[in-house]
C-alpha cells in the first residue's frame, strides 16, 4: 500500500524534530514538514487552507469550530505551552504598579482571539479581578503595521474592541504612553530598545508562575495539531497515526533532556531546569492527549466564551477527532 503524502506546517521544536528529521514516521504516511515561524503558519492556514496538517493556535482552532461548515479538526497534540505572566508589559508613563492599575486602561492586543491574550485576560479576571469589559482593547501589528484579526470577530457589545491606526504599531504607541499596557504573545521590541518607557507588569514573573502552577496546576496550552477537514474525513486513519508519531517525537526529546553526559541545549543549568520541571510537574512535564490535560482545556474553554470568543462553551472530548481520544487494549 502507498503512503499518503501529507504536508505539516509546524515550527521547529525539539519535541518535533524527528518528525522533521524522519527519524519517526507516523504509520502510513509521508510528510513534508515545512519549518515555518508560527505567525506563518496560523495565517497561511487560516486563510488559505494551505496545508494538510499544521499546528494551529488553540484559540483560532476553536474559533472556527462555530462556522457552518468547521475547516479542521484537531488531535490532542500540544507543540507549544507557555506561562504568561511574562508577556504583560505596561508603559512607564502609565503608573501602573499592580494589576488592578490596569482597570479603565487602554491595552494593546495583536489579535483579540490569539490564544496567548486568551490566558491572561483569564488570568487576570480569576486571580485579580480585572474583567475583560473593565478595559479598552486595541488591536494591531506589534512591530508592523497593518495587522488584522485572522479570523472574522463578532464580540458582544460589553467587549470593546478598536483597530490602531493604519500606520501605528503596537509597541512604539507602548512606548509613547498611547497604550497603557500591551498584551501579547512576543515581547515588544521597546521593552529592550527603550526600557525606560517598557516595563513589564510583573517583573518576578518566575516566582509568580511557579505560584500560579502549584496553586492550580495549569501549565497553559498555546498551541493544537489541526488537520484540514476534508483530508480527515477522507482517511479518518491518519488522526491516530499522527498522534502516535508526535509522541514518540516527543519522548525522545524528553529523553535527551535527561541525559547529563552531554546538553541537548545551550543552557547552562539544563540540569536544573529539567529536574525543576521533573518536580513541580512530574516525569511528563509536556503532556499530550485530552485526560492528563482535562483541567487545563476546561479552562481554556470557559475563558474562550467568558471572552465572546466561542458562541458555547465546548467540552475538551468535543473538540479533537475522536479516533484520537481512545486506544485499544489487549
Amino acid at each position: 500500500m502507498k503512503k499518503l503524502h501529507l504536508s505539516l506546517a509546524c515550527w521547529d521544536y525539539d519535541r518535533t524534530r524527528a518528525l522533521r528529521d524522519g527519524t519517526v514516521s507516523p504509520e502510513g504516511i509521508e510528510l513534508n514538514y515545512l519549518p515555518l515561524e508560527v505567525e506563518e503558519t496560523f495565517f497561511r492556514q487560516a486563510r488559505y487552507r494551505e496545508f494538510h496538517v499544521s499546528e494551529m493556535s488553540l484559540s483560532s482552532y476553536v474559533k472556527t469550530l462555530d462556522m457552518d461548515e468547521p475547516p479542521f479538526i484537531a488531535i490532542p497534540v500540544f507543540p507549544s505551552r507557555f506561562f504568561r505572566h511574562s508577556c504583560i508589559f505596561v508603559s512607564a508613563k502609565s503608573g501602573i504598579r499592580t494589576p488592578g492599575d490596569l482597570k479603565g486602561r487602554r491595552i494593546g492586543v495583536p489579535e483579540y482571539q490569539m490564544t496567548a491574550p486568551v490566558w491572561i485576560r483569564g488570568i487576570l479576571a480569576d486571580e485579580y479581578g480585572v474583567k475583560v469589559e473593565d478595559v479598552e482593547f486595541f488591536s494591531g501589528g506589534e512591530e508592523q503595521p497593518g495587522r488584522e484579526e485572522k479570523i472574522r470577530l463578532d464580540l458582544p457589545a460589553h467587549i470593546r474592541l478598536r483597530a490602531i491606526g493604519p500606520t501605528q504599531t503596537l509597541s512604539r504607541m507602548l512606548a509613547d504612553g498611547e497604550l497603557d499596557a500591551l498584551i501579547t504573545a512576543r515581547a515588544p521590541s521597546t521593552f529592550y530598545s527603550e526600557p525606560e518607557s517598557v516595563k513589564r507588569l510583573f517583573p518576578d514573573f518566575v516566582d509568580k508562575e511557579r505560584e500560579y502552577l502549584r496553586r492550580t496546576r495549569i501549565f497553559p496550552i498555546m498551541h493544537t495539531v489541526v488537520i484540514r477537514r476534508d483530508v480527515y474525513e477522507a482517511n479518518r486513519w491518519i488522526a491516530q497515526s499522527l498522534l502516535k508519531a508526535f509522541e514518540q517525537s516527543k519522548a525522545m526529546a524528553l529523553s535527551a533532556l535527561h541525559q547529563t553526559h552531554s546538553m541537548a541545549t545551550m543552557l547552562p543549568w539544563q540540569v536544573a531546569h529539567v529536574e525543576e520541571a521533573r518536580r513541580e510537574l512530574g516525569e511528563d512535564w509536556w503532556p499530550y492527549g485530552v485526560e492528563a490535560n482535562q483541567h487545563v482545556l476546561e479552562t481554556f474553554l470557559r475563558y474562550h466564551n467568558e471572552q465572546g470568543l466561542s458562541r458555547r462553551r465546548y467540552a475538551p472530548d468535543e473538540i479533537f477527532a475522536p479516533e484520537s481520544l481512545e486506544r485499544f487494549k489487549v
